[in-house]
């Protein structure tokens, strides 16, 4: 199977490529630096012997947590099917994790109902929290938030909340649900029930993916992976109360949609450094699309920009990444492409596309599909795939170099037609000492420390 390696322009020939422009976001290496990795990375990936993951030498993993095995709290299992997921100070140098679980009806093991945190009884997903001690021991491992659908990602508030996302639009009576879904939530990683389960429903009902959050004005970006066209949007929620606080985001607020002028599908743009200026925002005529799902919705007679599997987001800087994981021509897209990093700047209003992943055939080397994303110690990108063949976590300098950070060695395949999970979740710790990543399958959560670059 055709893999894709490198950070490509569409049209390139040859195994070497070199980007022009001075977006430190570019990619500027070339094959033979690809396969020589200790001049772009931390070096080459060492088989792990226990068959987990692989590291470069003189990092090292701990498993935090892992499927099926009993909470600490004794409410029920470690839930299935481990994805997004951030990192919080605690005191004491304490570090609480919020972990998503993207359970839909079939899920293997469902996040347990708890009183004062289930939504709907009939919903299979949710979060867990765990807290750590100053020397990385789980110390805690409960429910966060039950009875929710799909929590595929979310992201971290300025106020040290966590928002986890339902990425589904089945309304009550659907799948058994006695309620709607498609809503973002609100979980406190100290202390659940102060947020309980309320959706968050001025922000929209649709299939949500990632979210990221203005710290200066309070602004939250979001995601939407729909499956079958139109595609998803890229929204921004404007707060009643920017300021933040936990239970904030509860006063409501203005859902908008992002147009750009002259481009209805971002998959048609191939050119890497290409910049769109006075992006639009669009209010969305019905955020809780009580008849219409919101991508279907009538924005006028100038339409509205659509994307094929929007999915990671993440603030940066004065910026506002999202990803699209992957567009295809055979599924509607206006083109193909192996996983864009887009940046918006809100400062000046421009759209640019700073990364574009190009197809190779070394089924060992990152990387298709991107999808969670987060900012690095060294001030770079670290970037979970989701694709086919070997999963990696791998990293982009801020010289936009690409290297491969680690490799999921759980075969959940067989010896001779080998599978494996995608990563999903990466955040680092508040001090930058230690990498969390979660395999969605079989579900573990990883904490993983060594001599990170710093800056």
């Amino acid at each position: 199977m055709t893999r894709r390696q490198a950070l490509a322009r569409t049209g390139a020939l040859g195994a070497g490529i070199a980007f022009t422009g001075a977006l430190s976001e570019l990619f500027a290496g070339t094959a033979a630096a690809q396969s020589d990795l200790g001049h772009t990375g931390y070096g080459p990936l060492i088989p792990d012997p226990n068959g987990l993951l692989d590291l470069p030498k003189g990092f090292r993993y701990r498993v935090l947590s892992r499927e099926g095995d009993q909470l600490r709290s004794g409410e029920g299992r470690v839930p299935s099917n481990h994805d997004g997921m951030s990192a919080f100070a605690g005191r004491h140098g304490r570090v609480h994790l919020v972990r998503n679980h993207e359970n839909r009806v079939t899920g293997r093991i469902p996040v347990p109902t708890v009183e004062g945190l289930t939504y709907d009884p009939a919903g299979k997903g949710g979060c867990t929290a765990l807290t750590l001690d100053a020397r990385g021991d789980v110390l805690t491992e409960r429910v966060a938030i039950a009875g929710t659908a799909v929590n595929c990602a979310g992201g971290p508030t300025p106020w040290g909340t966590w928002l986890t996302c339902e990425e589904t639009e089945d309304r009550a009576g659907t799948n058994g649900y006695t309620k709607d879904h498609g809503f973002i939530f609100e979980v406190d990683p100290a202390d659940p029930h102060r947020s309980g389960a309320v959706p968050l429903t001025a922000m929209g009902r649709f299939q949500h993916e990632a979210i990221a959050v203005d710290p200066r004005r309070g602004v939250v970006y979001e995601t939407e992976d729909a499956f079958q066209r139109p595609f998803g949007l890229f929204y921004r929620f404007l707060p009643e109360r920017p300021q933040g606080g936990l239970g904030s985001l509860r006063a409501g607020g203005r859902l908008q949609a992002m147009r750009v002028p002259g481009v209805p599908d971002l998959s048609s743009i191939q050119e890497t450094g290409a910049c769109f200026e006075k992006i639009e925002w669009v209010d969305v005529p019905d955020p809780l699309a009580t008849t219409t799902a919101i991508r279907h919705q009538d924005f006028g007679p100038r339409g509205i920009t659509h994307a094929q599997k929007l999915e990671g987001c993440y603030w940066g800087g004065r910026c506002v990444y999202f990803v699209s994981s992957f567009a295809r021509s055979a599924d509607g897209s206006a083109a193909d492409h192996y996983g864009q990093i887009w940046r918006y700047d809100p400062d000046h209003r421009t759209l640019t596309l700073v990364i574009v992943f190009g197809p190779d055939t070394d089924l060992q080397l990152p990387g298709e599909s991107p999808d969670n994303i987060c900012l690095a110690p060294s001030g770079g990108l670290m970037v979970c795939e989701d694709g086919n063949g070997t999963q990696h976590v791998y990293g982009v300098t801020r010289h936009g170099d690409v290297y491969a950070m680690a490799r999921n060695a759980q075969n959940i395949g067989t010896p001779t037609e080998p599978e494996w999970g995608e990563f999903a979740g990466v955040t680092f710790s508040p001090d930058g000492r230690t990498m969390f990543v979660n395999c969605y399958t079989p579900g573990t959560t990883f904490a993983v420390t060594g001599p990170w670059r710093r800056t």
